[in-house]
């Protein structure tokens, strides 16, 4: 190959010549003849010629026009006739496919439809049909998956008119695996009751809802429930403020305290320990739920042990779990009893559902780009391509 076709970036190409006006202008025409497109064979002969322009990306601030020679062949041994097709280039199409590429990659790093109009000289309905092209060329390239084996669950607010959805993460590989509109059992029944590959499931991890945890329950047999350490330490946070406010409402209404109140104990500077120390001295009942809680935290901690060692730290998890169903806090306890093996696994496990909830932020912002979707497979398609999608487009 020359160095002007090395420079095009399409092979089987010789280029005849080239003038620069406004645009840069290339003639060029196929390097041989090909063997027969229907029974591989030849010889064949040139039965006619007819020519194609097309754009072909941008040198500089210039765009590149190939007019191509296309001859039409017939086969002598068959009796057929074809025309010559150029790698890089589908037939009736006005642009490569380097040049679809490309506007497809300014679109999706954030350049304007009207940007690109200006920039490569096509429609903003014809940047569009591009970016829906490649963005479900991107999802049929990940079609046929079978479920992954470390799966992480959650909801997120999809719109106002159609509620919430389902998102299904693949922990391991930290990628969208699917989105499901729907969070109830009745709404994804057909979805999961399809779903290839299920049974091979080792671990689901998600956040203390009994909807998802009779899901999993149901539909992935040989999958271990993990929680997510996040929310189970918010939600003992959460009952604990609660019983803050029943004890001293004038208090938890300092915001000097609730800073205090919400951090781990080992993290406070000693002035700080003596601030809460002198508070505590007139609510006894409040700096015994205090420091169960900040036992249970240290415990909630706890990752990557093994089973033995597990087994050491459960007799005093369950301490404290009857140490709170005789107080105040009997509410959480008798939820972390619920979930006590979900959250003993939390010890064995260092997954967590974190890479699902920042999937959730990169997921408003493709919504809040798109000012909202009204279509959920616009949606689903758009969130596939940007969070579920590993590699790049390969040019045909």
């Amino acid at each position: 190959m020359s160095q002007n076709n090395s420079i095009l970036g399409l092979s089987d190409l010789v280029v005849d010549r080239v003038e620069r006006d406004q645009d840069i202008h290339v003639w060029a025409g196929p390097e041989g003849r090909p063997s027969c497109l229907y029974c591989g064979e030849g010889p064949v002969r040139i039965k006619a010629t007819c020519h194609r322009t097309v754009k072909h990306t941008r040198q500089g601030n210039q765009l590149m026009v190939l007019h191509l020679r296309v001859p039409k062949y017939h086969c002598q041994r068959c009796n057929r006739y074809f025309r010559h097709r150029f790698t890089g280039i589908r037939p009736r199409l006005r642009a490569t496919e380097g040049y679809r590429l490309e506007v497809f990659e300014a679109h999706d790093g954030g350049v304007s439809q009207s940007k690109l109009s200006l920039t490569h000289r096509i429609g903003s309905a014809t940047v569009e049909r591009w970016y829906q092209h490649h963005v479900r060329q991107r999802v049929l390239e990940l079609s046929g998956r079978s479920c992954p084996r470390v799966l992480g669950i959650d909801e997120h607010f999809f719109s106002r008119k159609r509620g919430y959805a389902t998102t299904l993460v693949d922990l391991k590989n930290h990628k969208v695996f699917d989105v499901v509109l729907g969070r109830s059992e009745l709404s994804l029944r057909a979805y999961l009751s399809h779903l290839e590959g299920r049974d091979q499931v080792q671990v689901v991890v998600m956040d203390l809802s009994d909807t998802y945890r009779q899901i999993v329950q149901r539909y992935f047999p040989n999958a271990k429930i993990v929680a997510d350490r996040f929310h189970v330490i918010r939600l003992v946070n959460h009952h604990f403020l609660k019983l803050w406010q029943q004890q001293d409402p004038v208090g938890r209404k300092d915001r000097g305290l609730l800073s205090l109140m919400r951090r781990h104990e080992w993290k406070l500077a000693p002035e700080q320990r003596a601030n809460l120390a002198r508070y505590f001295a007139d609510f006894p009942i409040l700096r015994a739920l205090y420091t169960a809680k900040q036992q249970l935290a240290r415990l909630l901690l706890i990752k990557n042990i093994r089973a033995k060692h597990a087994k050491h730290y459960l007799p005093k998890l369950l301490a404290l779990l009857r140490q709170f169903a005789e107080s105040p806090a009997k509410s959480l306890a008798k939820t972390l009893t619920s979930w006590i093996e979900p959250i003993v696994r939390m010890w064995r496990f260092s997954k967590s559902n974190g890479i699902t909830e920042g999937f959730h932020t990169k997921m408003e912002m493709i919504s809040r780009r798109a000012f909202g979707f009204r279509n959920f497979e616009n949606y689903r398609l758009r969130v596939l391509a940007h969070c579920g999608w590993n590699g790049i487009i390969n040019r045909v």
